[in-house]
């Protein structure tokens, strides 16, 4: 079974820990979010997301491709996500929007990109290529940052929206990597929110980060902490529901916290529709 769009529910990104629980119980969940990457190989880590997909609407999250490098994506990346696209026909498919490769060598590590004309331009290039493989739109995601590039010509926003505008694509808007940036860098969130294009914002992440030498990092190690509630709220209230994933990386905890924090996307969710 497929599922050509996510709900505007709350899901929660499935990892390795949890994936039994889930198969043999088939606990109420929105949907379900995982990394691309750790199905490329196909056997039986492919084989079971295929009977997720048969329960559950899916999206498939990238931390690979690198869209926001200078040389384009790489070929074979891009051909091990199509056949994994392929395979499983996912509600979504999306990238972060990183620096992560050069022709010389990759960093494990999801990079900010410089929010320039000259970038935009290069950077629409490689987002063209992947929905061109893909033969689908693809969700970019904002990205957390410790600092910023001198000279940029415009916000996180206006860059994204340019970018939609150029490529047809959609985003993914991070909740807590926004927060993360305002307190860390001053970015002015009101500002970056105001220029998104509402209409193509497909899914919205929540997830907990940690503090490191008085600086917010996105370590996806935490539950949602209150301000990014805060925020999520104000999000949700105005451009009204959308599909909600709440994510954790580390010290991964039951399954049940999980759905606790789910639940509490949920109600936030459910308070729209009630008010609209």
């Amino acid at each position: 079974m497929t599922h050509s769009t996510l709900p505007a529910v709350a899901g929660i990104g499935l990892r390795a820990p949890h994936y039994r629980q889930v198969l043999d119980t088939l606990p109420p969940l929105g949907w379900v979010e995982v990394h691309s990457e750790n199905f490329f190989d196909g056997g039986m880590p492919l084989a079971m997301l295929q009977r997720v997909a048969e329960h559950y609407p899916l999206s498939l999250h990238g931390v690979g491709l690198g869209l926001g490098s200078l040389v384009r994506p790489d070929g074979e990346h891009l051909a091990a996500l199509k056949r994994l696209v392929d395979a499983i026909q996912p509600a979504a498919v999306s990238e972060h929007l990183s620096f992560n490769h050069s022709a010389q060598r990759y960093v494990n590590d999801l990079l900010p990109i410089p929010y320039t004309s000259a970038a935009l331009e290069v950077i629409a290039s490689h987002v063209g290529e992947t929905q061109d493989a893909l033969g689908r739109p693809v969700l970019l995601e904002n990205l957390s940052s410790y600092v910023e590039y001198p000279g940029n010509e415009m916000n996180e926003g206006e860059f994204l929206a340019e970018l939609v505008k150029r490529t047809g694509c959609g985003l993914l808007l991070d909740v807590n990597n926004l927060y993360v940036n305002g307190i860390n860098l001053g970015t002015d969130v009101q500002a970056v929110l105001a220029a998104l294009p509402a209409a193509a914002i497909g899914e919205i992440h929540l997830a907990g980060y940690s503090e490191r030498d008085g600086m917010l990092v996105d370590t996806h190690s935490q539950p949602v902490h209150p301000g990014v509630w805060q925020l999520y709220g104000q999000v949700i209230k105005q451009l009204g529901p959308r599909p909600t994933l709440i994510e954790w990386d580390l010290d991964i905890p039951p399954l049940d916290t999980l759905q606790a924090e789910a639940a509490k996307a949920d109600t936030i969710l459910q308070g729209a529709r009630h008010d609209a």
